[in-house]
């Protein structure tokens, strides 16, 4: 492809672009679209005050780029939480360091790379895009120093700015972590695998932790097997007793029914007991059958709660399986019931699955690359030979354009697929689900859109074969730069119009539309609220990261298109992140070790790849200077390992404990403790209304809502577990968990009100 091509693909990028970023700066003025660009603030219960005229409505602005520049990082941590946070960390990282790789590269490796060889350059439009890149240079070229150093300045600057980074976020961390006490997970284990007693699997709980922690264990929730015979029992148990509301004096019960909340101390009238004794009996065998075995233990430490998670309660690992329980709005209730013992034989076959989902997509890829090496394809097949006989726009538009679109499009279905399959291992936890699908996409782009490429490329380039693993570090080197040119497509297509895109929320407006027109404005095919794609948009992040590390010196022309995508990325994902996307549940910033991870593959690929290309050129000096250089990027890995990662992965018995004493000492333990008890973790719980940590928790006691069971059977049956729905349409649904009163750091805009922390 010359440079003719490139400008296509970009003209036709920006053009579309241009269009998406107009459209949006109308629509979401207009009133019949807040809930679709809104959902945040309305969540929020947020009055945005008089709306704009009728004149401003239809007049394009860019005042939500003025307030996105605006919004700080104390801000955009109160409203989507530490994963948020660490989010815009990667896209700020990115930024400086591929600022400091394009001043140092553009001004200093590009002119070297285009007068490599002394050839003559025909005009800038015809003239091909390789001369752009280091295979311009010469054999033994004096100047390939400038490229080792060069080489040096980026991996010193990338490993400076990840440690400020690490400990950037370490810090925000603790901070999320002292800055939350009411957490009600902290307080509560999950425990799997419980054996049998001969009369339940509450029985089984009860005498262990009574025995074992005596002086802390507080209470316990079995779990149950959802069911349509359950949901028709607890129907008939729900009109049956119509239970008034727990006070606050009954929590003191061991076991509480998780289906309702409702143990026998709720009924205070001994009349009333007589009544519930006789009908719960024709129920009790029932609901003894569909106990699963699972629990909710709850502590009355936190500390307490930790030590039990850590520490093996039988000789069997397999049995009484402990772990720290997720938090309420965080329940993935559809997995908690998975057996345990069939959690590897799920993880064994998603991986296998996985694999060959990974090769499959070879096929595509290939087909993409056929188009990109079209003029290679016309010396072995003749009758393409009519189509690139004539250089005109339709052929820089397939050569150019169309490759980036179509793989674009492939890609499209990877997600959706991800996060069924992470789905079907059996995390416990939502935030879980979407950061395991997360990985898989990360690991399937990388291979597909990098690896795939350059290595099918590289076949297309020279119609030779990978023989042997011995090959690859040689085709890397020589493909990485011939493969720059697709590079660039791909980030103007994937990158430019894919943040169009998310700006504009083309399919949920159309659904919101569709609900307007056929259904009468209730929410039948659209949602209330979203949650931010952490599991497509992170991957995509990390992969022009790495596009750009590997780029750097073999082919600096890439990278002003990169900084334009994260400069981008920086305005609209604030954006959304402050109007759109509500913040349910949060993983306390564990996105951050993939992106440190993924950085650390980068930057070492970088300068692997540059050994092959020195090593290639015959630069024995650059090829010795190169090496202690992977040898000292791996070990400053190590050190961040051991010195960062811990933070993100265990907690903190210190903190805990301080945490612990300053409650005891307010009494708002005992708070926690009747939270805990009167239906914090309600597992059939209504979609109407739904239980909040502050202990309101009406709908799951009193029974005035019908079969709350019905609604969760149909959440796990329709899989969608990241919806918060208002059926009657009149109100927007709140966020609870995660609300910014959380968190140690306070909002100073008046424009984000801090929301209250009530019933969604």
């Amino acid at each position: 492809m010359n440079v003719s091509g490139l400008l296509t693909s970009a003209g036709i990028n920006i053009a579309i672009c241009t269009v998406l970023f107009l459209l949006y700066s109308v629509l979401r003025k207009q009133p019949g679209n807040v809930r679709v660009y809104f959902g945040q603030r309305l969540a929020q219960r947020k009055s945005k005050g008089d709306g704009p005229s009728l004149i401003e409505r239809l007049v394009p602005s860019a005042s939500w780029i003025i307030k996105a520049w605006q919004t700080t990082e104390e801000e955009l941590f109160a409203v989507g939480g530490l994963d948020a946070a660490v989010f815009s960390r990667v896209v700020i990282f990115s930024i400086r360091i591929l600022s400091i790789a394009a001043i140092i590269c553009i001004f200093l490796v590009l002119p070297i790379n285009y007068f490599g060889h002394s050839m003559h350059h025909t005009e800038i439009g015809l003239e091909s895009l390789k001369v752009f890149t280091i295979g311009n240079v010469g054999h033994r070229s004096r100047w390939l120093w400038v490229h080792c150093l060069a080489l040096y300045i980026i991996s010193l600057c990338a490993c400076a700015l990840l440690y400020m980074e690490n400990k950037h976020l370490t810090n925000m961390r603790l901070a999320y972590i002292s800055g939350s006490p009411q957490n009600l997970g902290r307080f509560t284990v999950l425990v799997r695998a419980i054996p049998w007693s001969g009369k339940s699997y509450s029985d089984s709980v009860t005498k262990l932790f009574t025995d074992y922690y005596a002086s802390s264990y507080l209470s316990h929730q079995i779990l149950y097997v959802p069911g349509r015979k359950l949901v028709n029992d607890a129907e008939k148990m729900y009109h049956t007793l119509n239970v008034p509301r727990m006070s606050k004096h009954c929590g003191s019960s061991m076991v509480r029914c998780g289906l309702c909340g409702v143990n026998e101390k709720s009924i205070r009238n001994p009349s009333e007991k007589s009544t519930f004794a006789e009908d719960i009996h024709d129920f009790a065998d029932d609901f003894k059958k569909k106990e699963c075995p699972a629990a909710l233990v709850f502590f009355r430490t936190r500390y307490a709660a930790l030590v039990a998670a850590q520490t093996l309660e039988h000789v069997n690992p397999m049995l009484w399986v402990t772990e720290m329980a997720p938090e309420p709005e965080d329940v993935l209730w559809a997995n908690i019931c998975v057996p345990y013992r069939l959690l590897w034989v799920r993880k064994l076959g998603i991986f296998i699955a996985s694999i060959a989902f990974l090769i499959f997509f070879l096929l595509p890829v290939s087909f993409v690359q056929g188009l990109v090496h079209l003029e290679k394809l016309e010396k072995k097949y003749s009758y393409l030979k009519k189509l690139s006989g004539k250089r005109n726009f339709i052929f820089d538009m397939v050569t150019g354009y169309l490759p980036s679109a179509m793989l674009t499009l492939f890609l499209f279905c990877v997600p959706p697929i991800m996060i069924i399959s992470s789905a079907v291992e059996g995390p416990v936890a939502r935030s879980l689900r979407k950061r395991s699908a997360c990985l898989k996409v990360l690991y399937f782009i990388i291979w597909n859109v990098f690896f795939a490429n350059i290595l099918s490329g590289s076949v297309f380039e020279r119609f030779d074969k990978i023989s042997s693993l011995k090959d690859i570090p040689a085709q890397l080197a020589n493909g990485v730069p011939s493969m720059a040119v697709f590079f660039m497509t791909y980030i103007l297509t994937s990158g430019w119009t894919s943040l169009a895109l998310e700006l504009m929320q083309p399919f949920a407006l159309l659904l919101h539309w569709l609900d307007k027109g056929l259904f009468k404005g209730k929410n039948v095919l659209s949602c209330e609220s979203q949650t931010f794609p952490y599991h497509t948009e992170l991957p995509r992040a990390l992969l022009f990261g790495l596009l750009g590390f590997t780029s750097a010196v073999t082919a600096p022309l890439m990278l002003p298109f990169l900084l334009i995508y994260f400069f981008m990325a920086y305005l609209i994902y604030r954006n959304q992140f402050i109007n759109v996307y509500v913040t349910k549940y949060d993983t306390g910033g564990l996105y951050w070790p993939i992106a440190h991870s993924a950085t650390i593959f980068s930057l070492m690929l970088m300068q692997v790849i540059l050994l092959g290309v020195f090593g290639l050129k015959k630069s024995a000096v650059a090829s010795g200077f190169t090496i202690p250089l992977i040898v000292c990027t791996f070990l400053f890995h190590l050190y961040c390992r051991q010195r960062f990662l811990p933070v993100f992965k265990r907690k903190f018995a210190q903190v805990i404990m301080e945490m612990d004493k300053q409650d005891e000492l307010s009494g708002k333990l005992e708070e926690y403790h009747d939270q805990l008890q009167s239906g914090a973790y309600c597992q059939f719980k209504t979609t109407s209304k739904t239980s909040s940590t502050s202990g309101n928790m009406e709908d799951c006691e009193n029974g005035k809502l019908d079969s709350p069971l019905v609604a969760q059977v149909k959440q796990s049956d329709s899989g969608d577990h990241d919806r918060l729905q208002d059926p009657d349409g009149s109100k927007p649904v709140k966020q609870s968990s995660l609300s910014p009163n959380r968190f140690r750091y306070e909002r100073t805009s008046a424009e984000i009100e801090e929301p209250k922390a009530d019933a969604q």
